[in-house]
């Protein structure tokens, strides 16, 4: 049997298989940010996984971004959301709700003329972000304050409350594609120099009090996070990227979190110096359950899982246009191209829900 269809354990939760739905943001949750029906359909379609993890959702007004995305912030978003958890309970399959805070990758379109937030005021260059009015170009952001810091920090533990109510197996937090945890702990948009600046000690200053104020709600087994170190997109990247990640490993280790999730892949190219980032880097780090992602074939991921490399690997594209992937991949059968795109972030159910399983008679 293929080493992605044998059973993991995330804490006393068990995975059926190695195979993780990755988070992507689809825009499905309208002008309200409330998650719906056609979003429990979607999640239930791809049930087969061993791990849901969803899409990023946003902690409070102040981290959204994206057109269409879904909030934990609000009761009613909460009843959504539960609403989506109960339609999985009965799969048998583990679901975490991403935590998400946009910080500079954000427009004033999106705050009634205030600027994005972020650690520091370093825009983002030679791209237009898609806002309520149209495109625009990003805007320097604004660095957050003290005690506005200590106050997000509080909205990720009011977001892990709200999560636990919605009925999630547990969260991930979103350290990773230049959101604002990434812009806090990646020195090319951290210019601070205050006890959240500096040091790569005091720039993963955030990233910790966050993570213990969400440990302060849920368990350790119950709680992931998400780190792109290879990562350019959003306008990142960093020369001490290696330094970075290696001490992030390590600190993130100290937390026995239930899973550390590394984009390691092509998806959103490397840095221009040094070598990327591997996952063998991070095996000896890390000593909970490793998560790779980004780009990865099935053969490619049972190799990374038979090599000890990974434990489980998520992936994204390929489980838009196959929500049974884990069933393709299992009895071989072919898998769907990601290559048409224009409908994956538009508001109905086409490019959504609309992807057919796999029929062996056709």
């Amino acid at each position: 049997m293929s080493k992605l269809f044998e059973p993991a354990a995330v804490g006393n939760l068990t995975l059926k298989n190695r195979i993780a739905l990755a988070p992507m943001t689809r825009g499905r949750a309208g002008d309200a940010r409330i998650p719906n029906e056609m979003m429990a359909e979607y999640y239930h379609q791809r049930s087969g996984a061993g791990l849901l993890i969803t899409e990023a959702t946003v902690i409070s007004r102040q981290g959204i971004g994206w057109i269409g995305s879904p909030g934990i912030f609000e009761e009613k978003m909460v009843e959504g959301w539960q609403k989506i958890t109960d339609r999985i309970k009965p799969t048998g399959t583990p679901i975490f709700l991403q935590l998400w805070h946009c910080g500079r990758a954000s427009h004033s379109d999106f705050h009634g003329g205030e600027l994005p937030v972020s650690a520091s005021a370093v825009k983002i260059n030679g791209d237009l972000i898609r806002t309520p009015f149209g495109k625009k170009p990003y805007e320097t952001p604004r660095p957050l304050t003290a005690d506005e810091i200590e106050a997000t920090v509080k909205d990720y533990r009011s977001a892990a409350l709200n999560a636990k109510a919605a009925g999630f197996s547990g969260v991930e937090v979103h350290g990773a594609n230049g959101y604002l945890i990434n812009q806090f702990l990646d020195s090319k948009t951290n210019r601070r120099e205050d006890q959240y600046g500096g040091t790569v000690e005091n720039r993963f200053r955030f990233f910790k009090e966050v993570l213990e104020a969400v440990l302060g709600v849920w368990e350790p087994d119950r709680v992931g996070t998400r780190i792109s170190p290879n990562g350019v997109f959003n306008d990142m990247g960093s020369e001490d990227f290696r330094e970075t990640y290696l001490y992030a490993a390590e600190a993130l280790n100290k937390f026995k979190l239930g899973y550390l999730h590394v984009m390691d892949g092509l998806a959103f190219g490397f840095h221009e110096k040094g070598e990327p980032m591997t996952l063998k880097e991070f095996r000896p780090l890390f000593r909970g359950m490793l998560m790779g992602n980004c780009g990865y074939t099935k053969k490619a991921a049972e190799k990374a899982i038979s090599e000890g490399d990974a434990d489980v690997i998520a992936f994204g594209r390929p489980f838009i246009t196959n929500p049974d992937l884990p069933e393709r991949f299992k009895h071989h059968w072919p898998i769907n191209p990601a290559e048409d795109m224009s409908l994956w972030y538009t508001p109905g159910p086409e490019g959504y829900t609309d992807y057919e399983p796999y029929s062996p008679s056709t």
